[in-house]
């Protein structure tokens, strides 16, 4: 197999990665796709209480395995599969379980430090980042946290307040330079979505 096309999907968090993630997705149903998740690189918590685990900054780079994260892009690119981790919001640690994955023609990297990272982002074909205002994201990030992650409105404030909102402003947003194409997602984004299509197509068939 020839070398897969990887795209990079950064943004803050809430933006509408995944919106746009997805909406790629559609359009290369015929292809062997995969999308692979920073968020499940989160460095394993084992070793300490579940309320240690709330207080660490899970917004700087810091806090994600990005040697492993790396490595397992370079052996999926090489044409091997990997065992991917799968993190737990729940319980804010790594699950017991792993995803297999196997090689692909696209794979999808999705995560609000994708680009922060100089390795990572040297392996990228395409590099996008998703803007969105910061009310909207904030409201998003409240709706999302309450329903599939178990937290109260007071730890989604305090955790935004003191640790979501500053590194964003410290790591997410200025990796907007590295990035290809800047979405931003307060509005349709067919017309960028389209221009991804149309690129990776043209990649394809190269």
């Amino acid at each position: 197999m020839d070398k897969p096309i990887i795209i990079a999907v950064a943004g803050g968090s809430s933006s509408g990665k995944t919106t746009v993630v997805n909406k790629i997705l559609k359009n290369f149903v015929s292809e062997k796709v995969e999308v692979i998740r920073h968020d499940d690189y989160y460095k394993d918590q084992s070793e300490i209480s579940i309320d240690e685990r709330r207080k660490i900054n899970y917004d700087h780079p810091f806090s994600l395995d990005n040697d492993l994260f790396y490595e397992d892009l370079k052996k999926l690119i090489s044409g091997k599969s990997i065992e991917k981790p799968i993190y737990d919001f729940v319980e804010l640690n790594r699950s017991k379980k792993k995803e297999l994955i196997h090689p692909a023609e696209i794979i999808i990297l999705e995560g609000i430090l994708i680009l922060e990272d100089e390795r990572i982002r040297s392996l990228a074909d395409i590099k996008i980042y998703v803007e969105a205002d910061e009310d909207v994201r904030l409201i998003r990030r409240i709706r999302r946290d309450t329903k599939e992650r178990g937290r109260s409105l007071e730890q989604i404030l305090t955790q935004y307040l003191e640790t979501v909102k500053p590194m964003h402003y410290a790591f997410v947003k200025p990796s907007k330079r590295y990035a290809d194409i800047i979405i931003p997602n307060d509005y349709s984004h067919d017309v960028a979505v389209d221009l991804i299509n149309a690129k990776i197509i043209t990649i394809l068939k190269k």
